[in-house]
């Protein structure tokens, strides 16, 4: 008994340095580090990719470079095994080490939260130069990829915004745009590539 206790602990200390390392914060430059806005080429007729007993309708071409305000992992919800990380993303003036440090941000539950003392730009500024993205990595070298990315961290992405479905009627939908706020929208992103930016 004692044998596998001491396993369980190990496990478990695995797992927490495993989360401390995902977590712990990169240290960015000054200024705005990603100044534009997501590009998004919305697609009239999108096509079904499937993963698993998953359908992905596409709903349009989707490119950015953002800060990584944030990230969660999940494991054990009805979307972990489709989209096992979300990440929350700064352009623009989100992407300013002067400004987010008078933000705190958080994420549970699928969701993105910020809150302030005072506001260092104005609210709807946070609103529209922020979001909360569910990552679907297209592949394992994208997953792996996923799996390094760090708060603080300038990434480039591109891929898909899409639906997802199941046969049993579970639904996923995707948020088509950056001026919204609250429950659905977050964004649902097919990743096909990602990686860091030096800055």
């Amino acid at each position: 008994m004692r044998k596998w206790g001491l396993l369980l602990v190990l496990v478990l200390l695995g797992l927490v340095a495993l989360h401390w390392s995902r977590q712990r914060p990169s240290v960015p430059a000054a200024g705005v580090l990603a100044p534009a806005a997501p590009i998004q080429d919305d697609i009239a007729n999108g096509t079904v990719l499937q993963r698993g007993d998953v359908s992905l309708l596409t709903r349009a071409h989707f490119e950015l470079t953002a800060r990584v305000l944030s990230r969660e992992d999940y494991r054990f919800d009805a979307g972990a095994s489709l989209a096992p990380v979300d990440l929350a993303l700064g352009w623009g003036p989100m992407s300013d080490s002067a400004v987010l440090a008078k933000i705190s941000i958080s994420q549970s539950h699928r969701f993105y939260y910020w809150r302030v003392e005072e506001f260092p730009i104005p609210q709807r500024d946070i609103e529209i130069s922020s979001a909360n993205m569910h990552m679907i990595p297209a592949d394992d070298a994208v997953r792996r990829a996923l799996e390094r990315v760090r708060p603080g961290q300038v990434i480039h992405l591109q891929g898909f915004l899409v639906d997802a479905s199941r046969p049993d009627g579970w639904r996923w939908h995707t948020s088509m745009t950056r001026e919204d706020t609250g429950n659905g929208a977050c964004e649902l992103v097919f990743v096909e590539e990602i990686g860091t930016v030096s800055r």
